[in-house]
C-alpha cells in the first residue's frame, strides 16, 4: 500500500549564480529563452539574443546586481531560502525551494522532494498575480521535468493568491509601519512588474490581478485614489507594456505638487533587483531629479512573519 505524502514545492524566477558578467550571461540566455517570456520564433531572436542582448547587457546587468548583491547572494536568493526555512518549520511536510532560472533548479527541488518519499506534490509559484510569463512558465517547467518519467506524483497547482486575506493583510501591515515610520505621504504608489500588453489582449488575465490586488489593498488602508496608485515597472523591447510605466509617471509627481511618496511593489513575494535597484534606486533618482522632497522604498514581504502564515496557509489545505 503506497503511503500518501504531501511536500511542498516554492517556486521563484531565479537569479545569476554571482554578479558577474559570465553568471549573469548562462542566466540571461537561460530566461529569455523562455518562449513563456520572449515569444519570437528561435529563427529571428536566438541570433539577436545571443549575438546582441547577451554580450551587450551582461556586464551592464552585472554591475547592477553587485551594487545589491548581500553576503548570501543575489536578495532574491536570500530571502527566498529566508522564506523556505520559515515554512519548513511550520509545516510537517518536506519544503523545498527551486527556480525556473537559474539554481537552484526545479528539477533538482523535486528530485529532493521525491527522495523524500513525497508522492502528492504541493507547488507554491511565489507570484501573487498570475501571468503567463511566471506561473505558467512553471507548470510547462513541470511538464518538461516529468513527460519523460514513468511515474509521477499527484500535482496541486496554487494558481495565484492576488487578493488572498493574508496576503492583503500583510501589504496592509508593512504599510502601516512605513506611514509610522515616515509619516503618512502625499501618494502610495504600487509597482507591479510590466507584462506586453499583446500578452493581455491574448487572455493573460495578469492586469486583472494586479488590479484587483490594488483595490482590496487601498479598501484595507481606507485610502482613496487620489491616496493611492498603480503603475507597471521593468519593460523590455520596443512594443507596448502595460500602463502607466512607472518611471515616467514617477517623474511627473513634482510639478502634481506630489513632493512625497512611498512605493511599494506587490507583485514581488522577495526583494531583488527589480525592487532594490530600478525601485530604490533609479526610480528614487527620476523623482529627487524632478523635484521630489521625500522618497520611501516599502520592501517586498520577504520573510516577514504573516507573508509565512500566508503560504502556511495556502499549502495546508491540501495537505
Amino acid at each position: 500500500m503506497t503511503v500518501d505524502k504531501p511536500g511542498v514545492l516554492l517556486v521563484n524566477l531565479g537569479t545569476p549564480d554571482a554578479p558577474t558578467t559570465a553568471a549573469v550571461k548562462r542566466y540571461l540566455k537561460q530566461f529569455l529563452s523562455d518562449k513563456r517570456v520572449v515569444d519570437v520564433p528561435d529563427l529571428f531572436w536566438q541570433p539577436i539574443l545571443r549575438g546582441v542582448i547577451v554580450p551587450f547587457r551582461s556586464p551592464r546587468v552585472a554591475k547592477l546586481y553587485a551594487s545589491v548583491w548581500m553576503e548570501g547572494g543575489s536578495p532574491l536568493m536570500v530571502y527566498s531560502k529566508q522564506q523556505r526555512a520559515a515554512l519548513a518549520e511550520k509545516t510537517d511536510m518536506p519544503v523545498e525551494l527551486g527556480m525556473s532560472y537559474g539554481n537552484p533548479s526545479l528539477e533538482h527541488a523535486v528530485n529532493a522532494l521525491l527522495e523524500q518519499g513525497v508522492t502528492r506534490l504541493i507547488v507554491l509559484p511565489l507570484y501573487p498575480q498570475f501571468s503567463s510569463s511566471t506561473v505558467a512558465a512553471v507548470w510547462d517547467a513541470l511538464y518538461k521535468i516529468f513527460r519523460k518519467r514513468r511515474t509521477m506524483p499527484a500535482i496541486k497547482f496554487i494558481r495565484d493568491y492576488a487578493t488572498h486575506p493574508r496576503y492583503i493583510e500583510a501589504l496592509k501591515a508593512s504599510v502601516e509601519r512605513s506611514f509610522a515610520e515616515h509619516g503618512k505621504p502625499d501618494l502610495l504608489l504600487l509597482s507591479f512588474h510590466g507584462i506586453p500588453q499583446r500578452f493581455a489582449d491574448q487572455g493573460d488575465d495578469y492586469p486583472k490581478r494586479c488590479e484587483q490586488t490594488y483595490q482590496a489593498l487601498a479598501d484595507a488602508l481606507g485610502l482613496s485614489s487620489e491616496q493611492i496608485m498603480m503603475t507597471y515597472q521593468s519593460r523590455f523591447g520596443r512594443e507596448p507594456w502595460l500602463m502607466p510605466y512607472t518611471d515616467e509617471t514617477i517623474k511627473t509627481f513634482p510639478d502634481k505638487g506630489i513632493r512625497h511618496i512611498q512605493v511599494m511593489s506587490p507583485g514581488f513575494s522577495a526583494d531583488c533587483l527589480e525592487t532594490l535597484e530600478e525601485i530604490n534606486g533609479e526610480n528614487r533618482e527620476y523623482f529627487m531629479h524632478a523635484g521630489g522632497e521625500e522618497f520611501h522604498y516599502i520592501p517586498a514581504l520577504n520573510n516577514d512573519p504573516l507573508h509565512i502564515e500566508m503560504m502556511l496557509e495556502l499549502v495546508e489545505k491540501f495537505k
